[in-house]
């Protein structure tokens, strides 16, 4: 017992003790959020009239640029394992926010999905989103897509922690790669506004897209957010956190390319690339949930997660080649 809280106690000290030799200016993922920061206000100085929010958006930005300062500051301070966690921990608390903020940039252009849909019907001869849950409309399958899609975050969490505690060499790595991944489809969604299924079928009318018609909707979504209810057992608990996460957090924005598979994929490659056996095999059923549930909730078209497995698979490897150098 005693042997056991001693270990303990050496595990706290070491989180906390100082550390040698750490950069001392704000880190390569920082560089890239403060990038990305830039950059949307350069959009946003372009399109002021039209944004509905924009004094909301600059302050959002403000306490963001604040937060990483914070954390930059209290790290210089005292440079220790823990603070670097909290440190990128701040960063990836931001992406929820990151998110919606997309929507409020790209729905002042021309709503786009009238196109995706169209190219979906030429590649399929249907919509794999509204077809699919017809053709498995069972409760327990229902509430296997909604768990697969509510582990996004749980599954970079695994992978987060077990490099910091397992990789620590290469947790400044896996970080740089899931963030800059974030980064970089948050710049699509922001040029590309694509809203996915589940606004575009409600907007468009379900009996249009039942027969194939796709209309182009304009700015619609300019002053529109209303989504469809995800199909599938609306009793089952998944489900219901299925539905508290859209509430929170879903806007008619980044559907193109799915970053929930993009980034999973990621999630997955850097599991692989730990070699461990135990945390491959936990990840990789929620993975292939994950691929399926996107199509499934008409979160996304299937042209979606086909481009976020190829873009995510890119993505890792390039951020990881651009890493080394």
């Amino acid at each position: 017992m005693t042997s056991n809280i001693q270990h303990q106690t050496s595990n706290i000290r070491h989180l906390f003790a100082p550390e040698r030799n750490t950069p001392k200016s704000l880190l390569s993922f920082e560089w890239i959020a403060l990038g990305y920061l830039l950059f949307t206000l350069m959009l946003m100085g372009l399109c002021w009239d039209t944004l509905p929010n924009g004094i909301s958006m600059l302050w959002g930005r403000a306490i963001f640029l604040a937060a990483t300062l914070a954390m930059w500051g209290a790290y210089r301070l005292l440079p220790c394992r823990f603070l670097l966690f909290a440190r990128i921990a701040v960063q990836m608390g931001f992406l929820s926010w990151w998110y919606p903020d997309t929507y409020e940039l790209n729905r002042v252009l021309p709503n786009l999905d009238h196109l995706f849909a169209t190219a979906e019907q030429t590649l399929f001869g249907c919509q794999p989103s509204w077809e699919f849950s017809r053709l498995v409309p069972w409760g327990w399958f229902s509430e296997l897509m909604c768990l697969g899609y509510v582990s996004y975050f749980p599954l970079m969490l695994i992978v987060y922690v077990y490099y910091f505690f397992r990789r620590y060499d290469e947790f400044l790595l896996s970080a740089f790669v899931i963030l800059g991944s974030f980064f970089a489809y948050y710049v699509v969604f922001v040029l590309l506004p694509v809203t996915g299924p589940q606004f575009y079928y409600l907007a468009a009318g379900t009996d249009n897209i039942a027969q194939g018609i796709f209309p182009n909707l304009g700015d619609w979504f300019l002053t529109h957010s209303e989504r469809m209810a995800a199909p599938g057992w609306t009793d089952g608990f998944f489900y219901h956190l299925l539905d508290l996460t859209h509430d929170a957090g879903e806007r008619p924005t980044a559907a193109f390319p799915s970053s929930h598979v993009g980034i999973t994929t990621i999630v997955m490659l850097l599991a692989l690339r730990t070699r461990s056996r135990s945390l491959v095999l936990t990840i990789l059923p929620f993975y292939l949930l994950m691929c399926l549930s996107t199509v499934y909730i008409y979160a996304h078209y299937a042209i979606d997660a086909l481009a976020g497995f190829l873009s995510g698979t890119l993505l890792y490897y390039t951020l990881l080649r651009s890493y080394r150098r």
